[in-house]
């Protein structure tokens, strides 16, 4: 069995990553030792900043993952920023902003990171195309998904469950990346 780390403090991402990565012969163990996140204008950068700081004190076989949710009517924004937007304002500042916009599309990006000691990281990205709700729909997820609803869905990420949501998000696009990439390793 090969072990690999996820570094990361969100258990709502780990869980997915974990549930994603069961049928590998991978024990996935959740690391929470922070990184810097430098303010940019891309997701590849954050996470390639995030890895050369990890990989100075830690020598495991590691992933990294950053999101971010665009919204089309908002000029990409919260973009790279959205894990601050979401601990200032939240979803229902989101809903605020856009409470008298008609089109509400939007875009889900995900960029993992693979690292081993000695190997240049790997980078492997997903999209979910979707809009934003009028209102807060459902209890599971985190962060954004009670208020994205991807294309071709009825449910946001939060009225899903792991194994749906895994099966039409970001995350779960670029993981699939990831897996094809290491059963091939």
């Amino acid at each position: 069995m090969r072990t690999i780390y996820f570094i990361t403090g969100n258990k709502g991402k780990f869980s997915e990553v974990k549930e994603k990565l069961q049928p590998l012969d991978i024990e996935l163990i959740q690391k929470d030792i922070g990184y810097p996140e430098i303010q940019t204008d891309s997701l590849e950068e954050v996470v390639r900043y995030g890895v050369k700081h990890i990989k100075e004190r830690f020598h495991s076989p590691f992933i990294i993952e950053d999101a971010g949710l665009f919204i089309d009517a908002l000029k990409g924004f919260p973009g790279v920023f959205s894990k601050d937007v979401f601990y200032t304002i939240g979803c229902k500042g989101i809903l605020k902003l856009l409470e008298s916009v008609k089109e509400r599309s939007a875009v889900f990006r995900s960029v993992y990171a693979f690292s081993e000691s000695g190997e240049e990281s790997i980078l492997f990205k997903g999209e979910s195309h979707g809009k934003i709700a009028n209102v807060e729909r459902g209890k599971g997820g985190f962060g954004y998904d009670p208020i994205f609803i991807p294309d071709g869905k009825t449910k946001t990420f939060a009225e899903m469950d792991i194994r749906e949501k895994n099966s039409v998000s970001h995350r779960g696009k670029a993981l699939d990346k990831l897996i094809d990439f290491l059963q091939r390793k």
